[in-house]
This record gives structure tokens, sequence and C-alpha cells, in this order.
């Protein structure tokens, strides 16, 4: 569009899960629910406008081998931003993607450095694999290379053991997530099993990422310290292939990783029955593909939790908790408009009729 130029959405704009509005207008890439004057062109948008997806959990620049070249990074950004994801939080990558900053057509990325993981214990070629004497040192420089966050790998299997345990002794934890936030940055975690969970959170830990160990026993303890969880559903379905495939050499980690699958559901309502936070993230870009925010949203709403929650858990609360602007006026224009409600079916938002990111339509 040239300078002047402005689009108009109209139907019914989404600013929040209860305040709806008939229009919004994008003037200069920015929000306004003004009328502008005098406008040399005006294209029109009409249908259900949210504001961008989030997913919270999405590695752009990442595949199941480790680091990918820029141009495979594209692809997945961009496939994010045809699915209406605008905003994502990247959950740990050996990639150095800042060159997305400077494009106006690609998602927004909030990044959370690379991974942190135990000597031996993640996937490879993911993480720095460091031991607990070097964990402090580690999220410092992760802090200070990320947007505000750090990852650290809680918990993966022990090949001794046979099964998931947890990575790191308590007074590790306590000093590294203290570091973090004396560095202005906040702390989230992979973790899998159940036994790193109260350590990560007695230790001040913001976040948990999949979070399937939880327990009866820790559900209250995240819902009294406001820690996050983001499930991560569609990848959790791939537990039963993963347990298939260990199943010679790790019969026990098997069992365990189907015991989780079973009860995934019935783990996240419950946490989120209990006050717990819950937002969208989807895991791409290690062996799951992009752009599959839509399809989490519709496994939150599966689990039990209501259409208008999940919703936000992608949307309005997802965009407050990462310190982002929703629909607000003089926010960057990024929003999605659908063909029907998607309070009524969340299903809808596997397929965007237009997709506005800095107030241009590129998808």
């Amino acid at each position: 569009m040239s300078e002047r130029a402005v689009l108009h959405v109209k139907g019914r704009v989404l600013v929040g899960p209860e305040e709806v509005r008939d229009e919004v207008w994008v003037i200069d890439g920015r929000i306004s629910y003004d009328r502008p004057a005098g406008a040399a062109d005006v294209r029109t948008v009409e249908g259900w406008a949210l504001p961008g997806l989030v997913d919270a959990h999405c590695h752009v620049g990442l595949d199941q081998h480790g680091a990918v070249p820029a141009d495979v990074a594209e692809k997945q950004a961009l496939t994010d931003r045809e699915a209406g994801t605008l905003l994502i939080r990247d959950a740990g990558s050996p990639s150095d993607t800042r060159w997305i900053d400077d494009r106006e057509d690609l998602p927004k990325i909030i990044r959370a450095g690379r991974h942190i993981a135990r000597t031996r214990r993640y996937i490879r070629n993911y993480a720095w694999e460091v031991e607990p004497e070097d964990l402090v040192a580690y999220v410092a420089q992760e802090a200070r290379r990320g947007d505000g966050w750090v990852k650290l790998v809680g918990d993966w299997i022990d090949r001794d053991l046979g099964d998931l345990s947890a990575c790191w002794p308590r007074g590790a934890v306590e000093a590294a997530i203290a570091e973090a936030h004396r560095l202005g940055a906040r702390v989230t975690a992979h973790c899998f099993a159940e036994d790193s969970l109260r350590d990560l959170v007695e230790a001040g830990i913001d976040c948990v990422e999949h979070a399937t160990g939880l327990t009866d026993d820790t559900i209250p303890l995240f819902a009294e310290r406001g820690v996050a969880i983001v499930p991560t559903l569609v990848n959790i379905a791939t537990f039963p292939a993963l347990a298939d495939g260990g199943e010679a050499r790790f019969p026990r980690w098997s069992a365990h990783m189907r015991r989780l699958h079973e009860r995934r559901y019935e783990t996240v309502r419950n946490a989120y029955d209990a006050g717990v936070p819950v937002f969208v993230g989807t895991d791409a870009g290690g062996a799951l593909a992009h752009g599959l925010a839509g399809a989490e949203v519709a496994e939150l709403v599966t689990a039990g939790i209501p259409p208008v929650e999940a919703l936000a858990a992608t949307t309005w609360a997802a965009r407050r908790w990462l310190g982002r602007p929703g629909l607000d006026e003089g926010a960057p224009a990024d929003l999605v408009v659908y063909e029907q409600d998607p309070r009524a079916d969340v299903r809808v938002l596997t397929a965007p009729r237009r997709v506005v990111l800095n107030g241009r339509v590129v998808g």
C-alpha cells in the first residue's frame, strides 16, 4: 500500500473475548478505531478479525538434525505466517535468526537463546551441553543473547536409569534462575516427567514446556506460584510412536512415555481447572511441521478447556503474557481474518481468510 493507503477491516473485530467492534482501520501499518480523513486508497476486508495468533513454543531455524540454512528458516516462518501465526516465542534454537527482525513480511520472534542441557542429555546439535557448575554462566550468556527468555532442559532420558529423570540438582537451578531474573529474563524448561517439577517451581521458574508430568501434588504449586504451562499437545501426540521406537532398549522409558500420553488431556484440564495459566505452543521445528497453532487450540478444547479460553491462549492472553499488544489503538496491525466466528468453532483457525502483518495483507 502507498503511504496514505488505508486498510478497512469490517464485520466483527474481536478486540477481546467479549469486546467486539464493527470495524478497524489500518493507517500507515497501525491500528486505528477512528475513520481516517482524506485517504488516497481504501482496501476493504470483511470477516471475523483476531489479533495475529501466538505460537509460544516454536523453533524457527531448527530441524531434527540441528540448525538449518536461512532459506529453510524463511520457509518455516512463512508457513507459520500463512497459518495466521504472527508472533512466535522461539523456545530454543542454535540458529541466529536475527535477520528475520529486519523482514516486515515475517512473523515477529521472541527468542529464548539456545537450549541449555546436561551433557549428553538432549537431542544432538540442539543445546549447549554443560554440567551443573557451569549452568549459571550459560544462563547469563543466553539471557543476554535472547529476548527476555532462557530455556533449560529440565529432564531427559538417563540411559543408565533407563527412564526420564531430572537433569539438574536443586541448588544449580536455584542459582541459575536467580541469575536470569537478575538480568531481566524469564526462564522456561522442557519437562516431560514428574520429578523435576517441584524443584524448578520452588526455585522460581516462570514457565514449563509440555508439563506432561503434572500431578495432583504439583498442580496446586504451579497455580499458587502463577507458573504457566505450554502443553504442546500436537507434539505429545507423537509419544506412542517414540515409545514404540525405544521399546527394545528402554522399556521402562517407553512405558512411562505411554502413561504420560494416555493422561495428557486430563493433565491439562486439571491444570486449567486449578488456575494454572495455559498457552498455545506447537513445538514446531524439530520433527514437527510448522503452522499448527490452530490445531493446538483444537487440542486444548478436546482436553476440556472452554473454546474462548483456548482461543485466548493463542491471542489476547498470550500476547499480554509475552508483553506484546493485540488490536490496541496505535499498535502494529498484525491480525487474521476468518470467515466465521472462531469463538463458536475454533477449527476455523486452520483456514484464515486474510493475514495482515505490519498493516499489509500478506496472505
